[in-house]
């Protein structure tokens, strides 16, 4: 029987897990609420909280050889180790990846969670067979991962495509970010920044997914909410276009549910900002993954290392 690997993507509210072999099969899923966005959150907390989780699955399976986990932050290179997460600041060059293996007596690998989805997509979904890739994903936070020429990119640092940080806003109206910042895009498109946008509009709070699912009904605000979401996230694509000139765009997290509404949005933003050799060149597509690339490319990258 070939071995399995144990694949985490942690989301700022929630965690999931999945069996997978090495063919990207699932063989279970699980998922988990756990609010490791607290500021607060510590190194002991996190290694608590996923160890526990985990081995309720290594408990089950014994053939799992390796677990990888894509986690919010910046990494440095291939190490496992998290250098900083722009919402998380109590942790700070974490050697999460070892701690994490220590704790369960099994390899871990981890990556940042965006960069694992890029390469989920790369290896099983909609980008697969290209060379060249960004992935965007929209969750609690907005995350970017960059795949050149086939390989994931990372940057010297850890620090490359963090795409929820570019600028899409100036001035005194920019809304704040947690990064610290004003005007990013992740306050905009984010799963939390759509739910405060429609306050601002409505008056009434609703998460991200009662918000979509108005807005395919046709209510106003919630149309205008994710409008204005689309419109964000295609300007950010096209700066971070006219840089690297890569013309192969997915986007995954729970947001694509109202991918009929976002898609024009983000297009007409994106068309209208690309220099003109670029304009209507650039393919911006929905993951096919159903909110399992991360999963896919956390596992996949236990393979690589």
């Amino acid at each position: 029987m070939s071995k399995f690997v144990l694949a985490a993507d942690i989301g700022g509210t929630n965690i999931r897990a999945a069996i997978i072999d090495g063919t990207g099969h699932i063989h279970e899923e699980k998922c988990i609420s756990a609010h490791l966005s607290n500021k607060n959150t510590t190194e002991q907390s996190v290694i608590l909280t996923l160890t526990d989780f985990f081995n309720i699955f290594i408990k089950k399976e014994s053939q799992i050889a390796a677990v990888g986990i894509g986690f919010p932050g910046f990494f440095i290179g291939n190490s496992g180790v998290l250098a900083s997460s722009p919402n998380l600041p109590k942790l700070k060059n974490f050697k999460l990846a070892q701690m994490l293996s220590d704790a369960l007596n099994i390899p871990a690998t981890a990556q940042n969670d965006a960069l694992c989805a890029a390469v989920g997509e790369l290896h099983f979904g909609v980008a697969k067979g290209q060379k060249n890739l960004l992935h965007i994903t929209l969750g609690t936070g907005v995350g970017g991962g960059l795949i050149l020429n086939h390989a994931p990119y990372t940057g010297e640092s850890g620090m490359a495509m963090e795409f929820g940080h570019l600028r899409v806003c100036h001035g005194p109206s920019a809304h704040p970010c947690g990064c610290g910042g004003y005007g990013c895009v992740e306050a905009y498109a984010s799963a939390s920044a759509v739910a405060s946008q429609y306050f601002d509009l409505s008056g009434i709070q609703l998460n991200s997914k009662d918000i979509y699912e108005k807005a395919i009904q046709g209510e106003h605000n919630a149309i205008s909410t994710l409008k204005n979401a689309g419109h964000k996230l295609g300007m950010a694509i096209s700066e971070a276009i006219k840089l690297l000139d890569i013309h192969t765009v997915t986007i995954s997290g729970g947001l694509i549910g109202a991918w009929s509404l976002l898609h024009p949005a983000i297009m007409e933003s994106l068309n209208s900002q690309l220099i003109p050799p670029m304009q209507g060149k650039i393919q911006v597509l929905p993951s096919t993954l159903n909110d399992q690339a991360g999963l896919l490319g956390a596992a996949a990258l236990t393979r690589l290392a």
